[in-house]
């Protein structure tokens, strides 16, 4: 339980250069380059020497994610951030299941199984890894494996929750933060909200929904 009610803090003070700064760390954070370069410009705030660090290279990474090319994401970031997959075998495997199911979804399945075999294989000594595992072979058995109960994992949703979760480990490798402002104003927000919700009054301090917010 907190131990100061946030009912104190509802009257404080947000200033301009306090909701620039969220917004161009957001900008930041996912690779704008340019916006925020031309957000800079229109509002006069000067861009601070962390931020722009490997943002080209970042994006670079990120968009190869998005494309489904896990293979050149994985050299990149291997440049740009050594020893990060090797410490990181979450998402290690992340990028090489991305890759095993781009084979799949390009219908080449000879290829994708026995990459799956020389790659993936080690994963299943691991126990957390086994069910998604069993998930990506079983694309194998389908002609048209979008329509399968797996579909979800050829959608674009799913190359963005990779290249998220890679976006956030560069950036706490090079000790940057790993999310944006805006992303931690949400989360605490959610927080408080919930707390309101179940400790002080359910009825005038309902759960925060980011939806809800944006459609008033």
């Amino acid at each position: 339980m907190m131990d100061l009610d946030p009912r104190l803090y509802e009257d404080a003070s947000v200033s301009d250069n306090d909701v620039r700064n969220i917004v161009l760390s957001y900008l930041m954070h996912n690779c704008f380059k340019e916006t925020a370069e031309t957000f800079l410009s229109s509002t006069g705030l000067k861009l601070p020497v962390d931020y722009t660090v490997d943002v080209d290279k970042r994006k670079a990474i990120l968009k190869f994610v998005v494309e489904g090319d896990a293979v050149k994401a994985i050299e990149l970031t291997e440049e740009l951030a050594p020893k990060l997959l090797e410490n990181d075998m979450d998402l290690h495997f992340e990028l090489l299941s991305l890759h095993f199911i781009e084979l799949i979804r390009s219908r080449k399945c000879t290829e994708a199984l026995e990459f799956g075999q020389k790659k993936l294989t080690p994963f299943g000594k691991v126990a957390k890894y086994v069910e998604q595992l069993e998930d990506f072979m079983a694309l194998l058995a389908y002609e048209e494996p979008e329509k399968s109960p797996m579909f979800h994992l050829l959608t674009p949703e799913y190359r963005q929750n990779v290249a998220d979760s890679l976006n956030r480990a560069i950036l706490a490798h090079a000790n940057l933060p790993a999310y944006s402002s805006l992303e931690r104003v949400i989360q605490q927000s959610t927080v408080v909200r919930q707390y309101l919700h179940q400790e002080v009054d359910k009825d005038s301090y309902p759960p925060f929904s980011l939806k809800a917010f944006l459609d008033k």
